[in-house]
C-alpha cells in the first residue's frame, strides 16, 4: 500500500509533504508509475478510482483558474452546446506553463475585478474546482457575446430566465461592477 488516496485525481507537492512524503519518496512514487508530474507543484494520481471530470484537470493545470463562459454555462445547464474545450479564466498577469493534450483548455485573461467576482468552489469528494456562479457566467457571456456568438448568448440568457433560482438583482449588480449594465439591460429587455 502506497498511502495515496484513490479519491483524489490531482495532488499538490504541498499536500504530499503534509502526508509525510519527502521529495525522494515523491520521486519514487513517480518512478513507480503511481504519480505523473503535471507541473512544478502538482501531480496526477494514477491510482485514482473516482469519476473523471475535465474540470479537475483544469484546476490542476491552471492554478488559480476559474471555469468560465460556455463551460460554466454547460455546467449550469444553460446551453445544449457541447464545448470541445474547457474555458478557464485567469488573471491577466498570470502565466500558464503547461497545458494538457486532453482536455483541451482555452485560457481567457480577465482583469482582477472580473476575476474576483462570483467565484464559487465545487467539491466532489476529495476533488475541487472553482467556477463562476450562474449570474456571473451570464454577465460574462453577454460581455463576450461577439467571441461566443449571438445565438449561443441568447440561448444561455433564455435558459437563465426560465430558472426559478435566478437572481436578477445579483445579475444587475455584477453587470454594474463590470461596467456592462446597459448591454445586459438591453439583452434582458429584448427577451422578457
Amino acid at each position: 500500500m502506497n498511502g495515496l488516496t484513490e479519491n483524489k485525481k490531482f495532488i499538490t507537492t504541498a499536500e504530499l509533504k503534509d502526508m509525510g512524503y519527502s521529495y525522494y519518496k515523491i520521486g519514487k512514487l513517480e518512478k513507480n508509475g503511481l504519480l505523473r508530474r503535471v507541473n512544478r507543484s502538482t501531480y496526477e494520481n494514477l491510482s485514482y478510482k473516482g469519476d473523471e471530470n475535465d474540470f479537475f484537470s483544469a484546476e490542476a493545470f491552471v492554478p488559480n483558474g476559474v471555469i468560465c463562459l460556455m463551460s460554466a454555462a454547460r455546467y449550469y445547464e444553460l446551453t445544449n452546446f457541447l464545448p470541445d474545450t474547457v474555458d478557464v479564466a485567469i488573471e491577466r498577469k498570470k502565466k500558464v506553463v503547461t497545458l494538457p493534450d486532453w482536455p483541451e483548455i482555452k485560457i481567457f485573461y480577465f482583469d482582477p475585478v472580473r476575476m474576483d467576482l462570483g467565484v464559487t468552489e465545487v467539491r466532489e469528494g476529495d476533488n475541487v474546482f472553482h467556477i463562476f456562479d450562474i449570474e456571473k457566467t451570464v454577465v460574462d457571456i453577454i460581455y463576450y457575446r461577439n467571441k461566443i456568438g449571438i445565438e449561443e448568448t441568447s440561448e444561455v440568457l433564455k435558459n437563465y430566465l426560465k430558472r426559478r433560482d435566478r437572481q436578477i438583482d445579483r445579475l444587475y449588480a455584477y453587470a454594474k461592477r463590470l461596467r456592462c449594465e446597459k448591454t445586459v439591460r438591453t439583452y434582458l429587455e429584448v427577451l422578457v
